[in-house]
């Protein structure tokens, strides 16, 4: 009976489909020649380095698919005004449906991030974003108690499922679009995998009319900014989520800012696909030069606790100290050797933070997934991964641009709605365009480790103004902006109108935090207040 309704909950036949082929392919992976079945064929369900076979998630995050949830993660239907309600009984992480008959192998992770190839046609735009809740009346940080309301609210008024960890609601999903809660209780849209720009906007424009119709009755306003302008860190909630009781304690050891990031930042990113292993090559370098050009178009974190912080994004700078091991720039992946093995060779020496069993987090902070591969984890002697445990662990590595089955551009702030499509826009522009790309590449082929990580750490502070070889960073944006506006014109979608959000950026060489500031210290009269209002989405 169980399994009837969690087979049945499951949003679409294709889902179902996918579902079984994933239990195939996981089979296959893990049983391979000794059970009959060729090194050829194993290699070619399981993702090789030649293989474009893709058996990518319904969802950009693979730990919020209803086909990666396990047995354990039961959905029973709950009663509301629309009828039956899905909820979904156990938070992501998820466990593996299928338990490995054997111990994951470091071909089966590096076949994992293989599998995200996909042909053109099939590339999609995944966008998210966080933004920070507060009350009107007092500006204040929103509390968890009214986060469940807003929650539970939206479920009823826009039919979405409830996604629950113990007794809490801790988000929701309707189809393959996700609303969850960040350490601090940003909000954050994780939204679906979309053909076009203009799907993208009108999603986003959508899930802010939602929120928005069920905050204003609350009394609850959202901002759009990268780093919390008015408030310290105990002045914001802790949200009841186990992963993060973890990663609050594990942060201070491993570097100063640490918890500002967990607690007091929002940002923008992109998801996007990749053809093949070279593929992923090229824009993942492309990527990470670019990424510096990005923060700055999109600075957006100029205050802290009520004053200015001597940034353009401090949202930005926070990453320079959270945890050296897991953030940057990646100057490995401009070596030669670089592909999906050397990635994979990198995140099995990350420090992990959880491992996630019977509905319980288990801290493993500071073991690495080298050690679980071997059985050996001080928290779960003789336990072994499951290819969910790696995609999770995925999920705890921040450098600026990441792997996963997709490319995630992580480098850009929170900011208003017009420059949430700008976001994309730009890295589509650049990155699913092959002349753009070949251009991008060209155009940064004789850059250095030292100046992109020059790039990386001057940008949040000086934004455009940054000096870069013979001149400034304006300079490069003005050639990278014009590559984006060819890239879009070549895809005959008429998208070119979302970089109107960062052409007066480009032109200019004011970023949006230095217009921030100048109210600040004119029209503002020296308070941040006025920006709750001035980025109120």
């Amino acid at each position: 009976m169980l399994i009837d309704v969690w087979w049945n909950a499951m949003v679409t036949r294709g889902e179902q489909l996918e579902f079984l082929g994933r239990i195939v392919m996981a089979l296959v992976c893990r049983v391979g020649a000794s059970h009959g079945i060729s090194h050829d064929t194993a290699r070619w369900v399981c993702g090789s380095k030649e293989s474009s076979f893709s058996m990518k998630s319904t969802s950009w995050d693979g730990r919020r698919t209803m086909p990666g949830l396990g047995l354990a993660g039961m959905m029973t239907k709950g009663g509301s005004k629309h009828g039956s309600r899905l909820v979904v009984a156990v938070s992501p992480p998820m466990e593996d449906a299928v338990v490995a008959a054997e111990p994951l192998t470091k071909e089966d992770l590096v076949s994992y991030l293989a599998s995200g190839c996909k042909p053109k046609e099939k590339w999609r735009i995944g966008t998210e974003h966080e933004k920070f809740g507060f009350e009107i009346n007092t500006l204040r940080p929103m509390k968890y108690e009214q986060i469940a309301d807003l929650l539970n609210g939206i479920a009823e008024r826009f039919d979405w499922d409830k996604i629950m960890e113990g007794e809490y609601i801790i988000g929701l999903k309707q189809g393959k679009q996700s609303i969850s809660l960040e350490p601090g209780g940003q909000f954050e849209l994780s939204g679906a995998p979309l053909e076009t720009l203009h799907q993208t906007c009108a999603e986003v424009n959508s899930h802010l009319y939602q929120v928005k119709a069920v905050a204003e009755e609350m009394g609850i306003g959202f901002l759009g900014v990268g780093f919390q302008p008015k408030w310290g860190i105990p002045d914001i909630p802790i949200m009841p989520k186990g992963r993060y009781d973890i990663m609050r304690n594990y942060m201070p050891k491993v570097g100063t800012l640490g918890l500002d990031m967990m607690f007091r930042t929002c940002t923008v990113q992109v998801n996007l696909d990749f053809s093949s292993e070279a593929d992923m090559i090229r824009k993942f370098r492309a990527g990470l030069a670019m990424q510096p050009i990005a923060t700055a178009l999109f600075a957006n974190s100029p205050f802290t606790e009520g004053k200015p912080n001597d940034y353009l994004s401090m949202r930005s700078h926070i990453w320079t100290d959270t945890d050296k091991a897991r953030t940057g720039m990646l100057p490995f992946v401009f070596d030669d050797s670089f592909g999906f093995e050397q990635y994979v060779d990198y995140a099995l020496d990350v420090p992990m933070y959880f491992v996630y069993r019977k509905k319980k987090y288990f801290d493993c902070s500071g073991s690495s997934f080298r050690d679980f591969m071997e059985g050996k984890l001080p928290a779960l002697p003789g336990e072994f991964p499951t290819l969910t445990d790696w995609e999770n662990h995925l999920t705890t590595i921040f450098p600026e641009v990441r792997l996963k089955r997709y490319l995630e551009m992580r480098g850009a702030d929170g900011g208003p709605w017009r420059r949430l499509c700008a976001l994309p826009a730009f890295w589509v522009g650049l990155l699913y365009d092959e002349v753009s790309l070949q251009n991008v590449l060209e155009l940064t082929a004789d850059w250095t480790e030292e100046e992109r990580l020059m790039l990386r750490n001057k940008v949040p502070k000086t934004g455009l103004n940054t000096p870069f070889r013979d001149g400034f960073l304006k300079h490069v944006a003005e050639d990278v902006l014009k590559l984006a506006k060819d890239g879009l014109e070549r895809r005959g979608y008429k998208e070119v109108g979302f970089l109107n959000a960062v052409d007066e950026v480009v032109r200019t060489g004011v970023t949006p935090a230095e217009k921030l500031l100048e109210l600040y210290h004119g029209k503002w009269g020296q308070s941040v207040d006025p920006v709750f209002e001035e980025l109120l989405y």
